[in-house]
């Protein structure tokens, strides 16, 4: 149901919950002005990720929007769906293709009144459920409706994403540790010079094309290796064609195709944001490594681009510690993770609590094997 379920502790604010599939693709238009005026916000919390990703993948009767508007105004929003295993939770809309989930509180003299209001606002929606907000960015604006929580609440860590200063790719290759790196960057940079190598940024009405040949790329280029499965499957596709074109038309997002004459060898999509640019998926064909061309060079160089131009704070390699990324001598950061809950949920917040210490355990114990096994430990 759609109603108000809260408002008057809150003076001038008042706090509904949406629950119509139909109502949040009206709110795109309200919900990008939010958008826009939420600093912390990532491309992850926009309206056309969030509306397209709820259309892919969605289960009817479990969407939970709580939205708070003071004089007729939206000033915060969660997007939120319910989830019953293991427990009865409301997780962020975004799922695991979103490697950042959050709140939109609007930014300035209202934002612990909208975030008190969005708090009292959660806290009566989940009614039995526990309230968990997961992949969370430091400086997201959830930090604040945690701070107004009333209930029991815990914040642990989740994962980890590296990043690295919005700054030039000269900037960035003076980062690196010696002379001989450096070098070694800006042979790689000539190399895609001289082989012909340029790109283009598409445009809207191309970027349904130019998605799908990703898509083809990063299949081919995964071919008999281990592959995120979500990626190969056509709701995925459905859902980047969906919402990356009105993204690219606001600013949010560029696709960029890098080409060997007429042939598209490869296509990036970055997602964006007022603090960060991050470097969300790509496709590339074989023939350029076999053509000694440098694809994470190419591919970061174009993403620095996007950062130095917009004045962004942070180039993100978003979430994963694979090898290849410490290479630029990135920054660990850590996304966190917050439960909420009410006096009669909080044995939900201390199994989910128990949950994560037992995951965390069971990693750090394999790392270890990996690692025995890398030292020639052989077979236990």
């Amino acid at each position: 149901m759609n109603g108000t379920v809260t408002g008057a502790a809150t003076g001038a604010a008042v706090t509904e919950l949406c629950t119509d599939e139909r109502e949040f693709g009206r709110l795109g238009e309200e919900w990008g002005r939010l958008y826009r005026r939420c600093g912390a916000a990532t491309p992850f919390q926009s309206h056309a990720w969030l509306h397209s990703w709820w259309l892919s993948y969605g289960r009817p009767g479990r969407l939970r929007l709580v939205l708070v508007r003071e004089g007729g105004e939206l000033v915060a929003a969660a997007p939120l769906m319910l989830v019953r295993q293991p427990w009865p939770a409301l997780v962020p809309l975004g799922g695991s293709i979103s490697d950042f989930g959050d709140v939109l509180i609007e930014d300035g003299e209202r934002a612990d009144r909208s975030a008190a209001a969005l708090a009292d606002g959660l806290a009566l929606a989940a009614r039995t459920a526990l309230i968990d907000f997961r992949e969370v960015r430091p400086g997201g604006a959830v930090e604040r409706v945690y701070a107004s929580w009333r209930g029991p609440r815990r914040r642990v860590l989740d994962s980890l994403c590296l990043e690295l200063p919005g700054a030039s790719m000269d900037e960035l290759i003076g980062r690196l540790g010696t002379a001989k790196a450096q070098q070694r960057v800006r042979a790689k940079l000539r190399k895609l010079t001289s082989l012909g190598v340029e790109r283009r940024a598409v445009r809207p009405d191309e970027v349904g094309a130019a998605l799908r040949r990703l898509l083809e790329l990063h299949r081919l280029q995964w071919q008999g290796r281990k592959v995120t499965t979500e990626h190969l499957q056509e709701r995925f596709a459905e859902h980047l064609v969906r919402s990356v074109g009105p993204m690219v038309d606001a600013g949010d997002a560029v696709v960029t195709e890098f080409r060997l004459g007429d042939t598209v060898m490869a296509v990036d999509l970055t997602l964006l944001s007022r603090q960060l640019a991050g470097g969300y998926l790509y496709g590339a064909h074989p023939q350029l490594r076999e053509r000694k061309a440098d694809v994470a060079t190419m591919l970061l160089h174009a993403c620095a681009q996007h950062t130095e131009a917009g004045g962004r704070r942070v180039l993100s390699l978003l979430r994963g510690n694979e090898p290849y990324k410490h290479h630029w001598r990135p920054q660990p950061v850590v996304n966190q993770r917050f439960l909420l809950a009410r006096r009669r949920t909080a044995p939900l917040m201390s199994a989910a609590v128990c949950d994560v210490a037992a995951r965390s355990r069971g990693k750090e114990l394999l790392d270890r094997f990996h690692d025995w096994r890398e030292r020639g430990g052989g077979r236990p």
